[in-house]
């Protein structure tokens, strides 16, 4: 399960390959709120893999013995399907049969439960995601065999589940059907499990351990079992741990990777497979961004992109074609640069910048996710979409621009909005409807707007606050076209409303109107545009969760809408604004973004400036629950060109071709060490 960190200073994205930098250059017109709301990840357990889209979504197939796909069933799913009942998610994990996420820092659960790892004071199996009373501001979350984790923003961690070996740190061996917190334990930023033993960072770089430690996996030189954290020695500053069955991997901040504990497969990748209970570095893996570690092996991402594999490797999981166990790193073939790694029990996922899912190793349950369970020595790929320019993605669906002009959708499509006159949800990608070539395209949660060639707009999916705009609150399962919008220069979209700019400079906005994000002076839905009053020159707009921005001729900014986070930005403590209002101090503004309830503008002079809600760090400035009522700049960045602000993390591409981000990203992302 990779690491997720909270960083609230710019960080330089050096482990991208410069494919994602020529990504996010083509993309970059379309990056709607969402499209970071979440960034990609895998995780994988016993013959199972559940993977988390950018747009919050989560998707699983695989082995389900236990309900562990989420699915409401019990059926083994050699295709993926879409975890129900959930949107938003910021992470996941997977343990040996049971699953946890993350959704507004309260964690679902959902699969076995025979010693109650699920938490919810229960030890019924769950087939569909169920919600925990504790904690609420978990961001990060982590699963063993039969245990789980949880990490508040506050730095607390939360256990439950079996307990025999003193996994849950409690000091004692009683297990929990409810998450309690781990005693003498503050200030962590980041946990891993293995079977049966758990790992903590703290904020200061220290590891400390807990649970089994019958091969040395708690790395303390000993072979003792502790029931109550113990700080490991024997390595550096860390700045990322995982832990496999029975061994642990450690990343130092000067991306030295460190490895103990059993090493019957060669997992340890020191070249031999002797046990060890004391941390050595791996030899060859310098500078490391991320880790995974499957039962018996074990994965590096290097800061170029590049992956490495150690350990068993009898069906293929290594990834070198081989099929013969390896005691030492060896590259992991026919791979371009990756983005995220992750490791099931005896299988492996990596996510490549352009979104692509690619896995290897044992297929017995369908978990690589191709549609078969024909086991895997290398690498292999789903057909995708290629010549993609543009992708927009929110709530449990995406479309995707191709370079023809043809728009292609995927995901749930329970409100019609993958738009192929169907309610079918789909895995794969679909062409929507008929349309003729577009310019561009958003989503909001549940509909989509298509900007044609010929300057007229066009939506369908979800109605029932008739962001359609087709006058009706009819949901659509095809393209209708938006009120008798014409001569448009560009369009975005809110959760549940849209925004459209004329070529003259007027605005027109429609849909939900609960906070005023319509900006016509009521609360009162809009069923087909209206013109905001009092905008003749803008020239760009952006919708948020419930705020709209728009970007004036002149370089200024106004927004109206919701205000709970001060995200309207006028200093004001104002719940709401149902008009426009001047966004204060800004001037010589060329491009805004609107995240869920945080914004970000770039100025001429390639300055970044943030304002409203900064629980994750998402304005730049320094962590805190206080909100930003008015734009600062954002410092540490070299001269922007471009900014996507998403649900708590902002990214920012800059002239020389590097990406930069802060708030809530992944660590082996930005892999600054």
């Amino acid at each position: 399960m990779k690491t997720r960190i909270l960083v609230f200073r710019p960080l330089r994205l050096r482990a991208l390959a410069p494919a994602l930098c020529r990504l996010v250059a083509v993309a970059w017109p379309l990056l709607a709120p969402a499209v970071f709301a979440a960034v990609p990840m895998v995780a994988g357990g016993q013959g199972f893999t559940l993977v988390l889209a950018a747009d919050g979504t989560v998707v699983s197939c695989g082995a389900n013995t236990s309900g562990q796909l989420g699915d409401g069933s019990t059926v083994n799913r050699a295709a993926p399907r879409t975890v129900r009942g959930l949107t938003g998610v910021t992470v996941v994990a997977a343990g040996w049969s049971h699953a946890l996420a993350v959704r507004q820092g309260i964690v679902w659960s959902w699969g076995a439960n025979e010693s109650g790892q699920l938490g919810d004071r229960s030890k019924t199996t769950r087939t569909l995601p169920v919600q925990l009373a504790a904690p609420t501001n978990a961001r990060e979350v982590a699963a063993g065999a039969g245990h789980s984790l949880a990490l508040g923003s506050d730095g607390v961690v939360w256990a439950w589940g079996a307990n025999d070996y003193g996994q849950l740190g409690t000091g004692g061996k009683r297990a929990e059907t409810r998450p309690v917190a781990v005693p003498g334990l503050s200030g962590v930023v980041a946990i891993a499990a293995g079977a049966h033993h758990s790992l903590a960072i703290r904020s200061d770089g220290s590891l400390w351990v807990w649970g089994r430690n019958h091969l040395g996996q708690l790395g303390d030189g000993t072979l003792t079992d502790r029931v109550s954290p113990v700080r490991v020695t024997g390595v550096p500053v860390v700045a990322a741990a995982k832990a496999g069955e029975v061994h642990s991997l450690a990343l130092g901040r000067d991306g030295v990777v460190w490895s103990w504990g059993g090493n019957s497969a060669g997992q340890l990748g020191d070249g031999t497979r002797t046990a060890r209970s004391l941390p050595k570095a791996v030899a060859g893996l310098v500078p490391v961004a991320a880790l995974a570690a499957g039962d018996q092996f074990s994965l590096a991402m290097l800061a170029d992109g590049a992956l490495r594999a150690w350990g068993g490797n009898e069906v293929g999981q290594v990834g070198d074609g081989s099929g013969a166990g390896r005691l030492s790193p060896v590259a992991v073939s026919g791979l371009p640069p990756i983005l995220a790694v992750g490791a099931g029990s005896a299988h492996a996922h990596v996510i490549l910048p352009d979104g692509h899912v690619i896995g290897w190793g044992g297929n017995a349950f369908g978990q690589l996710g191709d549609g078969s369970q024909t086991t895997a020595r290398s690498p292999l790929q789903a057909t995708a979409l290629r010549q993609v320019a543009q992708v927009a993605s929110l709530g449990g669906h995406a479309v995707a621009l191709l370079r023809d002009g043809s728009l292609w959708a995927w995901g749930d499509n329970r409100s019609g909005q993958l738009g192929d006159g169907s309610l079918q949800s789909r895995s794969e990608p679909a062409r929507v409807g008929s349309l003729p070539a577009a310019r561009s395209a958003a989503v909001g949660e549940s509909h989509g707007y298509a900007h044609l060639a010929d300057d007229t707009l066009w939506a369908w999916g979800a109605n029932p606050w008739g962001q359609l705009g087709d006058g009706t609150t009819t949901d659509r399962t095809r393209p209708v076209r938006v009120g008798s919008l014409a001569a448009l220069a560009a369009a975005a979209a809110g959760v549940h409303h849209g925004l459209a700019v004329t070529r003259a400079g007027a605005v027109w906005a429609w849909g939900r109107n609960s906070a005023g994000q319509i900006g016509d002076g009521t609360t009162q839905a809009r069923l087909s545009p209206v013109a905001v009053p009092g905008l003749s020159d803008v020239v760009a707009v952006a919708g948020g969760e419930r705020h709209s921005l728009a970007l004036r001729a002149g370089g200024a900014v106004v927004a109206w809408g919701n205000n709970q986070y001060r995200q309207l930005g006028d200093g004001s403590t104002a719940s709401a604004r149902l008009s426009p209002v001047a966004v204060s101090g800004l001037s010589g503004v060329t491009q805004v973004s609107a995240g869920y309830s945080h914004n970000l503008a770039r100025r001429a002079d390639g300055t970044v400036w943030a304002w409203g809600r900064n629980e994750r760090g998402e304005t730049g400035a320094p962590l805190s629950t206080a909100v930003v009522p008015v734009p600062v700049r954002v410092s540490g960045l070299p001269s922007i060109t471009a900014v996507a602000a998403g649900n708590a993390c902002s990214v920012a591409l800059a002239a020389d071709g590097t990406v930069w981000a802060w708030g809530l990203v992944e660590d082996g992302v930005h892999a600054d060490g």
